[in-house]
C-alpha cells in the first residue's frame, strides 16, 4: 500500500520563505513517497503569504491552502492543520526554514527503526543570548515546581506522527490550550531526535508574548499553582494564631502590649498584596474556565483551496472540519 504523507505549516508573515519552503519540503518527501500532500494554514497574516500559498496550490495541486478567518495564535493554526491533513504520516514543521525541512528523512528513518508513533525534535542548545537562555531556563525550572507534569526540554515544531496519534490529538476538546502540553498528554510511544535551530529570522513573539504563553502555559495545564495558593492561606492562618496566642500570653504574664504603627502598615501591606495575588491567580483560572464553557470553535476558517473541493466557512476546531473536508 503506498505511503501518503502530509507536510503540515503554518503562514504569519512568511512571504519571504513560501517558495523555498514549498520546494526544499517537497524535495525532502519526495525522497520517502511520492504521495505527498503540503497543508499550509494561513493565520491571518498581514502580509502576502495567502495569495503567494494560493499560487503555490494553482502550480501545485498538492498543495492545500486552508485561510483562517483571522488571526487566532500559531497553536491553534496548527491544530487546525493537523485536523485538514489526510496523510498515514503527518509531518508538521514551521514554514520559517528555522528547522530544516531536509530532516524530514532522518525523522522517517528513526520513525521505521523504533517502531513509534511520534518523533519529535528537541535543541540539544537553546539558541538565543545570554537572556533568552536565562529566561528559557527559569521557564522551564518555574514549570517544573507549579506543572503537574515535567515538559521536555528544548521542543521545537518539527515531528513526524502517525494517523493514530494526530486523530488522538485532534480530539481534544480544549479552547485554551498550549500545544506542547497536548503533545505530550496525548501519549503514545513517543522518540526525540536532535535538529540544529538556525535563526533566519526575527521571532514573531515579543516578551509580552513569551510573558503570557507561560502565564498560560501553567494555568491551563497544572492545578498545583492552585495547592500553593492553598498552602500559603494555611500557612499564614497558622503563623498568625501563632503570633496571637504569643502576644496575648506576654500581655497576661507580663503586662506588655503590641504597639508600633510601622509593623501594621507591613502587615496590612503584606496581606493586601498576597490576597490579591491570590485573587489574580484565581480570576485567571476563572477567565480559562469561562472560555472552555462558551465552546466556541477555537479557529473558523474562511476558504480553503484544495484541488477537488473548495469550501467556504467551515468551523475548523475538529473532527467537523477533518470530515467535511477528508471524508
Amino acid at each position: 500500500m503506498k505511503l501518503k504523507l502530509s507536510i503540515v505549516t503554518t503562514l504569519y508573515r512568511s512571504a519571504a520563505y513560501v517558495d523555498e519552503f514549498h520546494r526544499r519540503a517537497m524535495t525532502a518527501a519526495s525522497a520517502i513517497t511520492d504521495d505527498i500532500e503540503l497543508v499550509m494554514v494561513n493565520d491571518g497574516s498581514p502580509d502576502n503569504s495567502l495569495e503567494l500559498a494560493v499560487e503555490l496550490h494553482k502550480r501545485d495541486p498538492r498543495v492545500v491552502v486552508v485561510d483562517l478567518a483571522r488571526n487566532f495564535g500559531h497553536h491553534k493554526a496548527m491544530m487546525t492543520g493537523l485536523a485538514h491533513a489526510s496523510g498515514e504520516l503527518i509531518f508538521l514543521i514551521d514554514s520559517d526554514l528555522e528547522e530544516p525541512p531536509e530532516s524530514l528523512p532522518q525523522f522517517y528513518e528513526l520513525f521505521k527503526r523504533e517502531g513509534c508513533d511520534v518523533v519529535y525534535g528537541v535543541q540539544e542548545n537553546r539558541r538565543g543570548g545570554v537572556f533568552e537562555r536565562t529566561t528559557g531556563a527559569l521557564f522551564f525550572a518555574a514549570l517544573d515546581v507549579l506543572g503537574d507534569r515535567p515538559v521536555p526540554r528544548n521542543v521545537v515544531t518539527s515531528r513526524l506522527m502517525t494517523r493514530d496519534y494526530v486523530n488522538a490529538l485532534v480530539s481534544h476538546q480544549d479552547r485554551e490550550f498550549i500545544i506542547s502540553d497536548l503533545w505530550q498528554v496525548t501519549g503514545f510511544r513517543q522518540t526525540p531526535i536532535i535538529v540544529k535551530k538556525l535563526s533566519l529570522s526575527p521571532s514573531t513573539y515579543s516578551l509580552r508574548d513569551r510573558i503570557e504563553l507561560a502565564v498560560k502555559h501553567v494555568t491551563t495545564t497544572s492545578t498545583r499553582l492552585l495547592y500553593f495558593v492553598l498552602y500559603t492561606g494555611i500557612l499564614i492562618f497558622g503563623l498568625s494564631g501563632v503570633l496571637i496566642l504569643f502576644y496575648l500570653g506576654r500581655y497576661f504574664t507580663s503586662g506588655m502590649g503590641v504597639d508600633g504603627f510601622t509593623s501594621l502598615i507591613i502587615s496590612v501591606w503584606f496581606l493586601g498584596g498576597l490576597i490579591t495575588l491570590i485573587l489574580g491567580i484565581l480570576g485567571i483560572y476563572i477567565a480559562n474556565i469561562m472560555s472552555e464553557t462558551k465552546r466556541r470553535p477555537y479557529t473558523l476558517v474562511r476558504h480553503i483551496y484544495k484541488a477537488d473541493a473548495v469550501v467556504d466557512r467551515k468551523s475548523s476546531r475538529d473532527g467537523d472540519a477533518q470530515l467535511a473536508i477528508r471524508r
